[in-house]
């Protein structure tokens, strides 16, 4: 089952440290205060117990010099897949090609996003779109979900903060390129907690945002 919206909010670190239950009353506490520690949780008792617990059992954090760089663990686990997820995906046909690019709910299927399809462009820039798509979306929802990707190269990119194609701009494709300073400009802009991780096709099955066109 997919994780809920929170419906509290501990914070351990701001104007007044305490369980908030709502968004607006949690951001009050948080925004614009210096080092603020917070986070949502789906019922009460998850919530008192984590403010008993302190933040570092709940929050992982890079160091502030990283603040910007993605939470990343490409190293497929042998097991099952870390739930509640969005998975991302991209399909093209030809390289270049017709793109477009989707995330789901790892665990119903449900479609959340579907942007294409895009004249002249690669599976590789649909990768890395549909990660910054899908980390603008868990963040802008404040869900505290994990986000699988099957793509390497996508990951890749992403821990440089921008993309490294090889695509030439064309009249056709220059919407894919405006998309793509976007979403650059937007992992530049922002700092997430969002864990990262990559899709163990070999052991799960083709990742649940695919396309089915292999």
């Amino acid at each position: 089952m997919s994780k809920k919206r929170p419906a509290y909010y501990v914070v351990w670190q701001g104007r007044t440290p305490g369980i908030y239950d709502s968004w607006e009353a949690c951001e009050a506490q948080v925004k614009g205060a210096e080092g603020a520690k917070y986070k949502g949780f789906p019922t009460l008792a998850e919530a008192e117990q984590a403010l008993a617990d302190g933040p570092e059992k709940y929050i992982v954090r890079k160091p502030k010099e990283e603040s910007q760089s993605p939470i990343i663990n490409d190293q497929s686990p042998i097991t099952n897949p870390l739930l509640p997820a969005l998975a991302v995906d991209a399909a093209c046909s030809g390289n270049p090609g017709m793109m477009e690019f989707r995330g789901v709910v790892a665990d119903t299927g449900t479609e959340v996003f579907h942007r294409g399809p895009y004249p002249k462009g690669t599976n590789n820039i649909g990768e890395f779109l549909a990660i910054v798509l899908g980390l603008a979306y868990l963040k802008k929802h404040h869900l505290d979900w994990n986000l699988y990707s099957d793509s390497r190269t996508a990951l890749s990119w992403l821990r440089k903060g921008h993309a490294e194609t090889r695509l030439e701009c064309t009249a056709e494709n220059q919407e894919l390129f405006l998309m793509l300073r976007k979403a650059e400009q937007w992992l530049h802009e922002n700092t997430w907690t969002t864990t990262i991780l990559k899709w163990d096709t070999e052991h799960w099955g083709e990742i649940p945002a695919d396309f089915g066109r292999k």
